[in-house]
């Protein structure tokens, strides 16, 4: 069975930094492309990064988000990672990460075939 755990979400001010992590585990994972997303009350879920599963450099990015954030994978730990930085507000969101059987990563949220719960990322002004 196929499972997704996010971890790492919190409080931090405006400006400070988080990083996410998403544990896999039922899957190999260095075949699945993962990818990050998130929602925020009252607004539809969107896309914040990707990674196919070849490397680190195989990356996408929601263009609110580059580069301030860092989508990385740790194949050997099975582990996704979202390294965020200088961080507004408006990233206030339950961050998700997903997986995708088909190896390349992808914005859109349908193609994605299994998903974490979540973790409430939230940052004050």
């Amino acid at each position: 069975q196929v499972q997704l755990v996010e971890s790492g979400g919190g409080l931090v001010q405006a400006g400070g930094s988080l990083r996410l992590s998403c544990a896999a585990s039922g899957l190999t994972f260095s075949l699945y492309a993962m990818g990050w997303f998130r929602q925020a009350p009252g607004k539809e879920r969107e896309f914040v990064a990707a990674i196919s599963r070849w490397s680190n450099t195989a990356t996408s990015y929601a263009d609110s988000v580059k580069g301030r954030f860092t989508i990385s994978r740790d194949n050997a730990k099975n582990t996704v990672y979202l390294q965020m930085n200088s961080l507004k507000p408006e990233d206030t969101a339950v961050y998700s990460c997903a997986e995708r059987r088909n190896g390349v990563g992808s914005h859109l949220g349908y193609e994605y075939d299994y998903w974490g719960q979540g973790t409430q990322v939230t940052v004050s002004s």
